[in-house]
Formats: C-alpha cells, sequence, structure tokens
C-alpha cells in the first residue's frame, strides 16, 4: 500500500457527511460518506479495463450473493446513488470504528477521498471516460487505484508527488494514461490473478490482535473479539505521539505543528499556543469555515482533520475536535472524559484556558482574522488608488452588476445616499429578478446571462464606474463533493467576471475613479483561491457577517475599495443577536445562527438539529421577515409573486449580507454624488 495521510486528503478534497455515533448521540460524530448505509454495489476491479480476458479465463471474476467472496484488501469498483462507478477497497469494519457489515455486504474506502460505504454485492459497469475528462477528483482515484494495482502486479510505476504546479499535474496525467493503457492491456505480467491482496492485508490487525484469526473474505462482517479497538492516533499522528512520548512536551509545543508533529514549521496556530506547517496551514485555509449539517464544524479546530470528533455542548459554539488531538495534547483518556461530560464545553469556550499541552491563546480572535489576512503566498503589485473627489464635482454612480441576485448592491448604494445613474445587471434567476423589479420600481436594466455579454454591449451601457459580482460556489466550496472546480461546470463563471471587468476598465488617459468588488466563499481549495487571485492581480480579504449580524457568514472579498482590509465595526441599527430579529412572542434559543444556505435544514441549529425559535413553548423555523432581518434586509422584502417560504430562503441564501457591503460601499460616499 502507498502512504497517505488521510485526514489532509480529507481535508482538502472533500467534505464528510455526518453520521451520529448513537452510543454517545450527545457530543460525538463520525465521518462517512452521506450514502453510507444505503446499500450499493461492488464489482471485480479488473474486468472493468479488459473485459475480453474474462473470455478465456472466467474463473477471474466471480459473482458472489455472499459465498465469503471479496476479502479485505481486495480492489473492486463500486457504485452509490447519484455518482458514477468508483474504485475502492475492500476494508474490515474495524478501520471504519463502526459495526459489522451486514451479511452480503462489504465496508469499502473509496480511493481518492477515502471515504466509507457499505456496498451489497451486486454488480454493473465500470470504468467511465466521460467521468475521467471532468472531475478531477474521480481522475485521483483513478490513478491512487492504478498505483496499488500496478505494485501488486509487479510493474510498478514511478510516484508523482501531485503539486499545485502545472508541470507537476501533468505529469501524474501523463502518468495516470500510461497506467490505463496498462490495465486495458490485461495487467502485465501477473494478470488479474495478481490483484488479489498480500497476506498482510487480507488481516491487518494480527499484531494487535495475535489470538484473532478470521477467513479473509469474512473479515468484512464477523463479530467482533472482546478486546479493545486499537488506538487510531497511534496510526495517523505518529510525529506528534512520537515527539510526546519522548517527555518533551512543555518544550517542544512551540517548535512543533501541533497539527501533525512536523517540525518544518511557517507559522503560529491562530487559535492554540504551537506552530503549524505549511500543508497544515493549506488544511486549515480551507476547512475552518466548513460545517456540516448539524452546524458544527466539519474537521477538527486543532488540526483540521480527525474521523472521530467531539462535538461542543455550548448552544453558540460550532467547534469540534478529533478524539486523536484531544488525547494527544490534553492527556489520555481526556476524550473519554469529555463523552461523559453532558453538556461538555469545548477548549474554547472553557474559562481556564491551559488544558495538558493545549493552551488557548488570549487574543485568538484578533490572531484568526490575521491569520486569513495574512494568508497569501503571492505577492501583488498595490492596485491603483484614487483621490477623494471635490464635492461639486462628484457624479452619480454607474454600476455593471453580474450575477446580481436580489440587487443588494443597489439596496446598499440606496441606504448609503449615494445616487444611482445606472444600474445594469446581470442575472437568469427569475425570482431573483422579479424581486429586484418590484423592490427597486424599474431602476435596474437587466441585461440576461452574462456569458451573452459581449464588448458592444459594455460600449454601449457604459462607462461604468463601479463592477461587482460573485460567481455561484457551487463547483468551488469543498462542502460539495461532486465540485468541478474553477474550470470546470460553474468554476468557470469567474473567467466571465474578469473578461468584462477588462472590457469596462477606463482607457487609457482617461482619468476617473473606478471600483470593482469580487465576492466567493471562504471553503474553497487553496488552489482555487491562488489562481483567483492570480488573474486578479491583487490577494482577498477574508469578511465573517456575524461580527455585524446575527449569522455566521464568511466570505472572501477581492476588489480595490478604499478601505477594505479595516476592522469590520457594527453599527447602532446592526441586529446583532438572534433575538434583535425576531417577532414580538418569539424567543430565539441561540445568540446567533450558522450560515443560512439555500438548504431548508441550515435553519437547524446544533449537534442536536433544534430549530432555533421557542413560541407558545414549541420549536419553530425562522420566519421569512425573520431571515430578512438576519441578512440585513427590510421585512417583506423578498415577499413577491407569492413566492414560498423556501423559494424566499433559496434568494437569501445565495444573496450578499447588507452590513458587510454597507461596510465595503461606505468609502464610495467620498467619489460619488450623494442624496
Amino acid at each position: 500500500l502507498f502512504p497517505r495521510d488521510s485526514r489532509l486528503l480529507n481535508a482538502s478534497l472533500t467534505r464528510h457527511a455526518s453520521a451520529i455515533d448513537y452510543r454517545n448521540n450527545k457530543i460525538m460524530k463520525m465521518r462517512f460518506h452521506s450514502e453510507s448505509y444505503v446499500y450499493t454495489y461492488i464489482y471485480t476491479f479488473s474486468r472493468c479495463f479488459y473485459p475480453k480476458q474474462f473470455v478465456k479465463d472466467p474463473t477471474t471474476f466471480v459473482i458472489h450473493s455472499d459465498g465469503r467472496g471479496f476479502g479485505i484488501g481486495e480492489l473492486v469498483w463500486g457504485k452509490l446513488r447519484g455518482f458514477s462507478w468508483w474504485p475502492g477497497r475492500i476494508v474490515s469494519w474495524w478501520m471504519t470504528s463502526r459495526s459489522r457489515a451486514a451479511e452480503g455486504t462489504r465496508w469499502v474506502m473509496w480511493f481518492g477521498d477515502g471515504k466509507f460505504s457499505v456496498v451489497s454485492l451486486t454488480f454493473c459497469t465500470s470504468f467511465h471516460q466521460p467521468t475521467y475528462n471532468k472531475q478531477p477528483m474521480y481522475r485521483k482515484a483513478i490513478y491512487e487505484v492504478l498505483q496499488t494495482a500496478s505494485m501488486r502486479a509487479g510493474k510498478p510505476f514511478p510516484v508523482c508527488v501531485s503539486t499545485d504546479d502545472s508541470d507537476s499535474g501533468n505529469s501524474v496525467e501523463v502518468q495516470t494514461r500510461q497506467m490505463i493503457e496498462w490495465a486495458n492491456s490485461g495487467f502485465l505480467p501477473s494478470g488479474a490473478r495478481g490483484l488479489e491482496p498480500p497476506p498482510a492485508e487480507r488481516n491487518p490487525y494480527t499484531e494487535v490482535y495475535p489470538e484473532m484469526w478470521v477467513e479473509p473474505e469474512a473479515a468484512a462482517y464477523t463479530a467482533p473479539p472482546p478486546a479493545k479497538k486499537p488506538r487510531k492516533n497511534s496510526v495517523e499522528k505518529p510525529k506528534i505521539k512520537e515527539i510526546i512520548d519522548e517527555g518533551t512536551r512543555v518544550v517542544l509545543c512551540a517548535d512543533i505543528c501541533i497539527s501533525c508533529g512536523s517540525q518544518n514549521v511557517s507559522l503560529e496556530h491562530p487559535l492554540f499556543v504551537g506552530a503549524m506547517c505549511q500543508s497544515c496551514k493549506n488544511c486549515f485555509l480551507e476547512c475552518a469555515y466548513q460545517y456540516d449539517d448539524d452546524g458544527y464544524q466539519s474537521y477538527c479546530s486543532i488540526c483540521c482533520g480527525g474521523r472521530e470528533v467531539l462535538m461542543c455542548g455550548n448552544n453558540n459554539c460550532c467547534r469540534c475536535y478529533c478524539v486523536e488531538c484531544v488525547d494527544l495534547l490534553v492527556g489520555a483518556g481526556s476524550a473519554q472524559a469529555a463523552i461523559r461530560e453532558d453538556p461538555w464545553n469545548c477548549y474554547m469556550c472553557c474559562t481556564r484556558n491551559v488544558f495538558g499541552l493545549l493552551r488557548r491563546r488570549d487574543d485568538w480572535t484578533s490572531r484568526l482574522q490575521l491569520f486569513f489576512a495574512n494568508n497569501h503566498d503571492q505577492d501583488f503589485e498595490p492596485l491603483k488608488l484614487y483621490s477623494p473627489i471635490p464635492a461639486e464635482k462628484r457624479q452619480p454612480i454607474r454600476v455593471l452588476s453580474l450575477f446580481d441576485g436580489i440587487a443588494t448592491g443597489l439596496l446598499v448604494l440606496k441606504d448609503l445616499g449615494i445616487q444611482v445613474g445606472q444600474y445594469v445587471a446581470s442575472e437568469v434567476c427569475e425570482d431573483s429578478i422579479t424581486v429586484g423589479m418590484v423592490r427597486h420600481e424599474g431602476i435596474i436594466n437587466y441585461v440576461g446571462d452574462v456569458r451573452n455579454v459581449t464588448r458592444k454591449n459594455i460600449q454601449q451601457w457604459g462607462p461604468f464606474d463601479l463592477v461587482i459580482g460573485g460567481s455561484p460556489c457551487n463547483d468551488l466550496s469543498i462542502v460539495n463533493p461532486a465540485r468541478k472546480g474553477l474550470y470546470e461546470g460553474t468554476g468557470r463563471l469567474f473567467f466571465e467576471f474578469y473578461r468584462l471587468l477588462h472590457e469596462t476598465l477606463p482607457k487609457e488617459g482617461e482619468e476617473r475613479p473606478f471600483f470593482w468588488l469580487f465576492e466567493n466563499v471562504v471553503a474553497m481549495g487553496v488552489s482555487d483561491k491562488r489562481d483567483i487571485s492570480r488573474f486578479l492581480e491583487c490577494n482577498p480579504v477574508m469578511i465573517d457577517a456575524k461580527e455585524v449580524s446575527a449569522a455566521h457568514r464568511a466570505r472572501y472579498f477581492w476588489g480595490n475599495l478604499p478601505g477594505m482590509n479595516r476592522p469590520l465595526t457594527a453599527m447602532a441599527n446592526d441586529k446583532l443577536q438572534l433575538q434583535d430579529c425576531l417577532e414580538h412572542g418569539r424567543t430565539a434559543k441561540f445568540y446567533k445562527v450558522r450560515t443560512i444556505t439555500t438548504r431548508s435544514n441550515s435553519i437547524k441549529q446544533g449537534k442536536d438539529q433544534h430549530f432555533p425559535v421557542y413560541m407558545n413553548n414549541k420549536e419553530d423555523i425562522l420566519w421569512c421577515t425573520e431571515m430578512e432581518r438576519v441578512f440585513g434586509f427590510p421585512i417583506h422584502y423578498t415577499d413577491v409573486s407569492n413566492m414560498s417560504r423556501l423559494a424566499r430562503q433559496r434568494l437569501l441564501g445565495r444573496s450578499w449580507s447588507v452590513p458587510v457591503i454597507r461596510h465595503l460601499f461606505a468609502p464610495l460616499k467620498e467619489y460619488f454624488a450623494c442624496y
């Protein structure tokens, strides 16, 4: 087997859905595939690359209804509902830390993202070239499974170290295609039989349980022995465990990466005393603001990894800590002690700040903000600054809004008292267009799909003083396991913003203020963020709406607006607590709510999925008018065209936070005419 850091792989590539461990369902959750308990299908790996071989040798492919076939370590193809056929490896239920699989099923760990699923022994098709062409995750899975297969078959290919540079990506692509050709030719020199797992993989727990012996094929579902499960931390965090076992605990905490134990550190951990390496920094940047459906962080607040995590019992906290980090840094047995304590207040919520080796920083709030503000590994020339315009020379602002949504930009400009001479908006959602037309009384000139806007159109409608937009984040957010990245799907719409931004720039010698703003999600891949910054030639500013509203909503903003990185300060009229947003007779159960998205269950809060409001001694959801207040919109702003509650939530879930945009647009009053 090739050594892989499953924590880093999971953290950097995909979100794991939450599956509650019902033995301790008030404090623990574990990471599994979102379809873990939907019985799916597996298929012999080798047949999918060269089916003609089986005409000659039918014994190499046997369908098992459950004749104890498909043992631990075997390479298979499996299918989950909504996904293409995917390569995986049969694993023991011990590895999953869950109960054994039912008769006729197996536990499978999928290549590419390292997730687990229970799959049924039923079969269908195989390698899918269109998916390989479109999905980077699928290409990575094919690369990994063929690396394993080539080692077993006696024809190892060199391992390509995957980095963000284009040369490395090309070499991986070329080698993957070579391995596919090799697989299609029959897995020479050993053939399909050479893909069978070696004895060490058939029973990987012989060293842990020397008295345990089971038939290899049945090991995926046999009853557990009475012995205790092996500790994952001794496997997953060998570096940090080795350092701690040496007795140098206190001295080395500031000199090692407290996430993985590496001594090749590059910066300090923003939350706890200790350092971080570059790899863990990248994981932290991607996952710190990634949340599961239960409202809690998807990964550990210390290492941004962990398969089994403890959830804070404070309703206003959404942090998680993996069992490995807790036992290693706080002390052996601390995780079990936390499980017994209900509710358990986490290490960020307790009044004391020292827990064994884990010490919370007193200034963690400012450090966290600086961590995202100074996380840039690219240096750019400073953007051009414009001097304020004398009051008597200021003109109404002319705006081009791409991916306009429900016209948040226009609403904020009006609230600031800035005169709007022209507002041209590109939007394709009919409900969003209806809201904009009704609430702004026909001021907005809607021009349809951004992809259909040409240079000639810009010349006809312009010139513009402000270009704003935020392309869809579906294929950029690492919350989406099927995301396609910046260069496929809706991710490519960023380049439409980039194209039209350059069409609207002032001509050479044209001296007038020109501003622009681009927004997107924080939980995106480091490489995608780096590429966006490279095209826009500036680094983003991270702003979380929780500072000026009653909801968490962290976003990246790129632009040349004056003072974008100044501190975010709440105004007197901002509603900072959920209670401030509720109608009369309703009581908030939480101080703030988690990020409201287009999904209906994003309204539910906490690990127990509570509704956020009490009314008449019953739990209740947020009403639409209350959600509008949370976002900073006037009440009934989206109440048009008899739209349903869910339709209105979808509009709000895609919109910007009004107080944040007001904070960014406020300096424009020095440049444009105001009422």
